[in-house]
């Protein structure tokens, strides 16, 4: 499987560090709100960011190896969009994460 991506505030990321796990779904939205954590697979951050978070300072972007996420990951279909997105069906452990970039 390859990397999949996952636009994060700063400080929920530095929270989840402390924490061990990371559960934001979205802007403004849990893991326990929204059921699963939202991703992306690289050709779909830029059009992620655009929509969701492009007046958002302070973001970082966080790049998973799903094969390390404890949680299920899943490619699940979007209306409008021609491929699919991955989600992450439950916490996101923090070591999971190989690499945080800024935004």
């Amino acid at each position: 499987m390859s990397l999949i991506y996952h636009i994060a505030r700063a400080s929920d990321w530095e929270r989840a560090t402390r924490d061990g796990e990371y559960t934001v779904s979205t802007a403004g939205r849990t893991l326990a709100e929204e059921g699963f954590i939202h991703a992306s697979q690289p050709h779909q951050v830029q059009g992620v960011r655009d929509a969701f978070f492009r007046d958002t300072p302070g973001l970082v972007l966080l790049v998973i190896d799903p094969d390390l996420v404890r949680a299920p990951v899943r490619y699940d279909a979007v209306p409008g969009e021609p491929d699919p997105f991955p989600h992450i069906y439950g916490p996101l452990n923090t070591d999971a994460v190989v690499e945080v970039r800024a935004l």
